[in-house]
């Protein structure tokens, strides 16, 4: 018996369609994460990319469970002296619904140079159109 790795010549990408309309933020985001990473293929190697493309549409209309919705926010710090900013939830999916499930994604996948190239895959649109019908992308499953 000899085990088989997974190369980077030998995996293929497929693409895969995901319509996040009324679903919940992080039950969404970790299946597309293990999809991203290739956790849900039989030859995943986790030095090896062998995740497939993810193509969101409907981020506008995505939710969160409970009443996260009025009191979720978000942080980040510019680096100044007292440069900490806060975004509501409310406020960043009026105004940047595809960063909101982007970033959510973002932090589930490796923090290094393959995660970077796993995050390139993924294709967020707010709206119900998205510009990869030529891909013929896959409903997940």
């Amino acid at each position: 018996m000899t085990t088989t790795f997974a190369t980077k010549q030998t995996v293929q990408h497929d693409w895969y369609h995901v319509d996040a309309s009324e679903q919940i933020l992080g039950r969404l985001a970790v299946k597309v994460a293990r999809v991203l990473q290739g956790k849900n293929k039989a030859i995943y190697s986790p030095n090896v990319d062998c995740g497939d493309y993810v193509v969101v549409t409907g981020a506008e209309n995505i939710r969160l469970s409970g009443t996260k919705e009025l009191s979720k926010v978000y942080h980040h710090h510019t680096g100044y002296i007292g440069g900490m900013k806060y975004t509501p939830f409310l406020r960043l999916r009026a105004t940047h619904p595809d960063q909101l499930f982007r970033n959510a994604v973002r932090r589930m996948i490796p923090k290094n140079q393959m995660g970077r190239e796993m995050l390139a895959k993924l294709k967020v649109y707010a709206g119900s159109e998205h510009p990869h019908t030529a891909q013929n992308p896959q409903p997940l499953p």
